[in-house]
């Protein structure tokens, strides 16, 4: 009898129904692909439903064994989807107790590499940690752990060199690594015209509190992504305000 469970027993599960639940729900909604195959998943489950119930002798198996299938395929699938999406749910459990801005130094540095990339066309990707831990993308790039200059991130993105693919991460005052490569940003509303360099800086800032200042390699443009926005921003002044505020 239900009246013969310890209140304890029934607290708890009612606990772990509604964690299982929050998570489900965050992460259906999380990705507008996810939240289109999982309403396609409710739908097909339902019409399932509908012609077992009616003894439907075609339908009826058909749709029962696509049923029993789909989640197979959604995975197969949908990969890449699934793994942003479980990013993006766990996002702010991936955070730094401890929050490491760079000083005035290293902000006029970024700021300085961005404008001479800029000038130059070279494409540049430099992802600024805050709370949200990066750990995870810089373990499978180059590590550097070197103090950030000018001279070193223009080097870092000068063409034909070793390290100037991907993005750099900068956490505090040092060059955590180079060579990080990001979840590429699926926003419908992105300009098409723009590639993967801008994709991976708007991707990033998606699923993390960082900001990616982008240099556009075909126009030297430079654009900063921020909480899933991008801003393009080719006056210098404009830029630091911009970093000030972020790293202060």
């Amino acid at each position: 009898m239900l009246f013969d469970i310890p209140i304890w027993k029934i607290v708890i599960d009612a606990y772990f129904v509604w964690v299982l639940t929050i998570f489900l729900v965050k992460f259906v909604i999380s990705n507008k692909k996810m939240m289109s195959i999982g309403i396609s998943f409710l739908f097909v489950y339902l019409l399932a439903y509908v012609a077992n119930l009616l003894d439907l002798l075609v339908s009826g198996p058909v749709l029962a064994y696509l049923a029993q299938w789909m989640p197979v395929l959604a995975i197969i699938i949908m990969a890449p989807d699934i793994r942003r999406s479980l990013e993006i749910v766990w996002k702010a459990d991936a955070r730094n107790d401890v929050l490491v801005m760079g000083s005035e130094r290293t902000k006029l540095c970024i700021v300085d590499a961005a404008i001479y990339l800029s000038s130059q066309k070279i494409g540049a990707l430099m992802t600024i940690e805050k709370h949200n831990t990066l750990d995870q993308y810089s373990e499978r790039a180059i590590m550097m752990n070197s103090e950030v200059s000018k001279e070193v991130l223009i080097n870092i993105f000068t063409p034909n060199t070793p390290l100037h693919d991907g993005a750099v991460i900068i956490r505090g005052d040092s060059i955590l690594c180079a060579g990080a490569y990001f979840v590429l940003s699926d926003n419908e509303n992105f300009d098409k015209t723009m590639g993967s360099r801008h994709r991976a800086g708007l991707g990033i800032s998606e699923i993390t509190d960082s900001m990616t200042v982008i240099v556009s390699e075909e126009t030297g443009h430079i654009s900063i992504a921020i909480e899933g926005i991008m801003l393009k921003i080719n006056d210098r002044d404009k830029l630091m305000e911009y970093v000030n505020m972020f790293m202060k």
